[in-house]
């Protein structure tokens, strides 16, 4: 039998029984503050977040989780609303209705989730549209049940930037928006590469995605925003416990553009490569994602590997969203809805496709509960060919 002690107020506590004539010492556990020795601890200086305790699971906890099957499927269930302008960020509102940004126009509209009907909340200021930035990432407050504050982010004239508004219903459609806030600024703009997905974790802090606008020296530069995810107070500022005593939660990223969890609090991200693969990613604190020294896999043990790639005309990812067991990924280029099903943090089967090419270019993928998913079509943002000049929002039902 194993032997293992507990200090409880300097009493030293130990049942001993007889097994096969042999005394052995056991161990009763009588407090919670003491340590079975089993999990990883924390890095030095740092606490563990609800977000990062994938980092102390234990191998053999992960081993008998179970995991989905192979072969998934797709329903497109409903269109729920047509006429989209450049939709970028989608926000599920607790009612059931949809906040949707438009990256073009820097509006943010809300969308009825039974009929469809669109009702303009109003302008964002300071958004300058440009190449791929904009007005992207939506995000509710985790106390937007008392108040109703709204956060999104967007490409200004001099940087990106976080931002939060009040939501007032009771005011005129078109000006239900406060004066933005600026809670986070200086992420690194450009034409293309900037990132813009947030999302709130289930620790309530605020999850950053962004990019390296092309200058690849960025994402390995751990006092630049830029290829990096972000973690943030709802205030904007490094979270307590983040690696490196700054807003940078993980390093090495090219162009992050999706965010989602797990059933048990795991973090992926999606990633943009450049000629070669595309990723999905386990994230872990404080890791180093490889880029620009890595695209997709690789030999060397420093950088953490994608636990699925593609080949960038199969993808090109953009949101993701877990249900069902797998995260499912929207392809921009690849104008397919991917299906990565999956055991612990690995891919337990090879990715699946759907959607191929039926919808066009997808931008963005959310979870609507259950095995329900929100999906928003991308023909409109300069690089698809929509043959009726807007962009939709379906609604799935997956497994």
């Amino acid at each position: 039998m194993n032997s293992r002690t507990c200090r409880v107020e300097g009493i030293l506590i130990v049942q001993r029984r007889a097994v096969t004539a042999v005394l052995a010492a056991a161990t009763l556990l009588l407090t919670a503050g003491c340590s079975s020795g089993d999990e990883e601890e924390p890095e030095s200086g740092r606490s563990t977040s609800a977000s990062d305790t994938e980092a102390g699971t234990p191998a053999s906890e992960q081993a008998a989780e179970e995991a989905p099957p192979d072969k998934g499927s797709v329903k497109v269930v409903r269109t729920v609303t047509e006429g989209l302008k450049t939709p970028w960020g989608l926000a599920p509102l607790p009612e059931g209705d949809l906040l949707v940004s438009s990256r073009d126009e820097g509006t943010i509209t809300r969308v009825d989730g039974e009929t469809g009907k669109k009702t303009e909340l109003g302008s964002v200021p300071g958004v300058a549209p440009a190449g791929e930035g904009g007005l992207m990432g939506l995000a509710l407050s985790p106390a937007y049940a008392s108040d109703h504050m709204v956060y999104a982010y967007f490409t200004s004239e001099s940087d990106n930037r976080i931002v939060r508004m009040l939501y007032d219903e009771k005011k005129p459609a078109g000006e239900q928006l406060g004066a933005p806030d600026t809670v986070f600024r200086g992420i690194p703009k450009g034409t293309n590469h900037n990132g813009g997905r947030i999302a709130f974790g289930p620790d309530k802090l605020l999850y950053v995605g962004t990019g390296e606008t092309y200058e690849t020296e960025l994402a390995q530069d751990k006092k630049s925003t830029g290829g990096k995810i972000l973690r943030l107070t709802p205030e904007g500022e490094p979270a307590p416990g983040n690696p490196f005593d700054s807003p940078v939660y993980t390093y090495g990223h090219r162009n992050v553009q999706g965010l989602a969890w797990d059933s048990k609090q795991r973090l992926f991200a999606s990633e943009f490569g450049q000629d070669t693969w595309d990723e999905l990613n386990h994230i872990k604190p404080g890791d180093n994602y490889g880029w620009p020294d890595a695209e997709g896999k690789s030999d060397d043990s420093k950088y953490h590997n994608p636990i699925a790639q593609w080949g960038t005309d199969e993808a090109s990812p953009s949101g993701i969203a877990y249900a069902e067991g797998s995260v499912w990924m929207a392809g921009l280029r690849g104008e397919r809805l991917w299906r990565v099903p999956l055991k612990g943090t690995e891919a337990s089967a090879d990715p699946q496709a759907f959607l191929e090419g039926e919808y066009g270019r997808l931008r963005t993928v959310v979870s609507a509960g259950g095995n329900k998913l929100w999906l928003v079509t991308s023909e409109t943002d300069g690089r698809g060919s929509p043959e009726s000049g807007d962009d939709k929002i379906l609604q799935l039902e997956v497994k």
